[in-house]
């Protein structure tokens, strides 16, 4: 079975910073293939909808997308068409201005969300708000938008999300 994992990146980040870097490793150890597009030439969420869109994964039987921030934004909107198996999103910039979508249907049921009560950026409140609509796991800690001093629990439970996605295709 060929699996794959997309992560997409934040507004102001990188396509291979610490996040990444570590979710791949975890990944790479249940031998999911992993990538992570570079958005960096635009910032407009509906621009990286299309990049991720215009992808082909139908090479692959299995299929998780990862988002942060803004990341978890387009991977949720993508969603909708790619059908993933699982989303798995951090500090997802839901419902605030400037985005098109503030509804949502991510086809999948197997969503995890982990977000920091101290972020600055997107409203706690928001991420309970679309995990309450959608009946998805939330994860909330003493931490920042950026969440990188949880990133060894985070990585634990990416583990256990990318077993949890395979079991219920089997």
């Amino acid at each position: 079975m060929k699996k794959l994992v997309i992560y997409n990146h934040g507004k102001d980040s990188i396509p291979w910073g610490e996040k990444p870097l570590a979710l791949a490793e975890i990944a790479k150890k249940h031998d999911f293939m992993f990538i992570s597009p570079d958005y960096q030439l635009s910032n407009d969420p509906e621009w990286r909808v299309s990049q991720l869109l215009a992808m082909d994964v139908s090479d692959y039987d299995l299929i998780v997308l990862v988002g942060s921030s803004m990341g978890a934004y387009v991977a949720t909107v993508a969603a909708e068409t790619i059908k993933p198996e699982g989303l798995f999103l951090i500090a997802p910039a839901f419902y605030l201005p400037g985005y098109a979508h503030s509804q949502f249907n991510p086809i999948t049921k197997n969503i995890q969300v982990f977000h920091g009560w101290q972020d600055e950026v997107v409203p706690p409140e928001n991420a309970w708000r679309f995990c309450c609509e959608h009946q998805a796991q939330l994860h909330m800690y003493a931490a920042d938008h950026r969440l990188l001093s949880i990133l060894p629990q985070m990585a634990n439970a990416f583990g256990d999300f990318l077993l949890a996605c395979e079991d219920k295709l089997e």
